[in-house]
């Protein structure tokens, strides 16, 4: 069995809007803006938010219950499982039903985040084998080979 890497924190808190004023102003003037393109960052479809809008007027003509917006909470759990982030998906839906927009923005901070800082692999326990370079041994009394030259 593989060994599990240590869970990390997010880079920012939920409510940390002052660590980049530009994703505060860009999610809170349009947060559904924001949220497509945190989506395309991620590398999902840039409309996949828009299920948010959609998704509870469609409940209500169907008459379906609907409590979380799934495209946030989808991407959240994604994003969290894929970064190794810690959290429950208790706590991933109730961020998504009852904070979505910061929601958005932690995301979009940690994706600026991790463009900027590559993640670095460290290799333990290489083996390195060295070969020692090929010799030709060529008989002294025999002449070399004929090489054309072009």
């Amino acid at each position: 069995m593989a060994s599990q890497e240590a869970l990390i924190d997010w880079n920012t808190d939920l409510f940390d809007c002052c660590e980049s004023a530009s994703t505060c102003c860009y999610g809170y003037w349009c947060c559904p803006c924001l949220a497509c393109t945190v989506a395309a960052r991620y590398g999902e479809n840039r409309c996949l938010p828009l299920y948010d809008i959609i998704s509870p007027a469609v409940c209500v003509i169907c008459e379906l219950p609907l409590f979380a917006p799934p495209a946030v909470l989808a991407l959240r759990a994604n994003m969290r499982a894929k970064y190794g982030i810690k959290g429950s998906l208790c706590k991933d839906v109730a961020t998504s039903c009852f904070c979505a927009w910061c929601s958005w923005c932690q995301m979009h901070r940690e994706l600026k985040y991790r463009r900027k800082n590559p993640t670095v692999i460290n290799v333990f326990n290489q083996t390195v084998v060295s070969q020692p370079p090929p010799v030709v041994i060529m008989n002294p009394n025999q002449p070399p080979p004929y090489v054309p030259h072009y």
